[in-house]
């Protein structure tokens, strides 16, 4: 018998082993031929022009990126990870201080909270949307909680208009993770336009990636964009002067040619994301799993198509056998991680803990077919 983790490893290293008979968790190659005329001529410019450090491609998408979200800054750096650590450095998050945020994200969330010295408060979910829960938010709010850091998580929007009066109420911080959600909406604002700032990621299967690591940080504070802009670069304004000790964190040029081709695109991706999102959840109606919920509040980009169901190790063998691409995000969440046993000693999370032991995510991407789809939902229905 395969164990859950062994299982999870083995499908999700599926991802990108794109063969003829396989259906892979994101289709990059069919992506790339779309653009790839593009890309490459892009690429052979940038090449003959050697302006490889914050050139003119990284200054464009910048200005691109700032318009489409609808913020006044957008900051290329190194990663997603570093977009949340440069974000909460540059909005006075230090040693000692509490975030309040989500036990179930990926480990970079936190990890960009304890590389400022500050603490991560690890709180509940709602079990519908699995994003942070408002009143688990609230009953965190301590003496020396400084800010709040909500996931987007899977592509579906947090509850910013609670979250946001939460924090206005008790003056602190709010610092989005847009990391799985480039083009989602709530309220009709982009995801990272509310808070305080906001950090992105370009990991090659996001929504909008790249063809390697790079992210970003949005604000509409001149005061934040002007510390970001320090903070990448070494913690100087101006060539080997340096106030401050920074970081070598800067979107590389040639990440920026290729997500400059995939922004002009990313609503028809995103678009083609729910269209297969929307097709799973009618022909999986009436079994018995959990499909998404989409709540309303905004729209939902699914990053992930992620189900919850008590035989997820039945139904995840079963697609393994037919060649089918799954994962599970997350299995372990953050709390009881042997990285923060510290300050998590003892602490429980009901919610979370249930998700993290049914959650499962299928293939999503805006090139399967129906066929495939048909295909993926007729295994998981003989499965059960």
């Amino acid at each position: 018998m395969i164990g859950p983790y062994q299982l999870h490893n083995n499908i999700h290293n599926t991802l990108w082993k794109q063969g003829n008979n396989m259906i892979p968790m994101v289709n990059l190659k069919a992506q790339y031929a779309e653009i790839k005329d593009e890309v490459e001529q892009g690429l052979a410019q940038t090449i003959e022009n050697c302006s490889f450090i914050l050139g003119p491609n990284v200054q464009a998408f910048e200005q691109e990126t700032a318009a489409y979200l609808g913020v006044k800054h957008a900051i290329g750096v190194a990663s997603g990870t570093d977009a949340l650590h440069l974000a909460l450095l540059a909005e006075g998050i230090g040693k000692g201080d509490e975030v309040i945020t989500t036990a179930f994200t990926f480990i970079a969330t936190a990890e960009a909270i304890k590389y400022v010295g500050a603490v991560p408060v690890f709180v509940d979910i709602d079990p519908r949307t699995f994003n942070i829960a408002p009143e688990a938010i609230i009953n965190a709010i301590t003496s020396r909680t400084k800010a709040v850091m909500p996931v987007h998580l899977f592509g579906q929007p947090a509850d910013m208009e609670q979250i946001e009066q939460i924090c206005q109420e008790h003056n602190l911080k709010l610092i989005e993770d847009c990391c799985q959600s480039f083009g989602a909406s709530v309220g009709g604002k982009q995801t990272g336009s509310i808070g305080d700032a906001a950090g992105f990621s370009f990991f090659p299967s996001k929504n909008l990636g790249g063809f390697g690591d790079g992210g970003l940080v949005v604000t509409n504070s001149d005061t934040t964009a002007a510390k970001l802009k320090q903070l990448r670069n070494h913690g100087s304004n101006v060539r080997y002067y340096h106030e401050v000790i920074g970081y070598n964190s800067r979107l590389d040029e040639m990440q920026a040619v290729i997500l400059r081709a995939k922004l002009k695109r990313i609503d028809q991706y995103n678009q083609g994301r729910r269209r297969v999102a929307h097709r799973y959840s009618e022909l999986l109606a009436g079994l018995p799993l959990t499909t998404p919920l989409e709540d309303g509040l905004g729209v939902h980009v699914y990053h992930q198509y992620t189900l919850l169901s008590e035989r997820r190790d039945e139904i995840m063998q079963a697609l393994q056998a037919q060649q089918i691409a799954c994962a599970v995000y997350y299995p372990v969440p953050l709390h009881q991680q042997v990285a923060f046993k510290e300050e998590c000693e003892g602490l429980s999370l009901p919610v979370t803990e249930t998700v993290a032991a049914q959650c499962f995510s299928l293939p999503i991407c805006p090139y399967l077919s129906d066929g495939d789809i048909k295909t993926i939902t007729d295994t998981i229905k003989a499965a059960l």
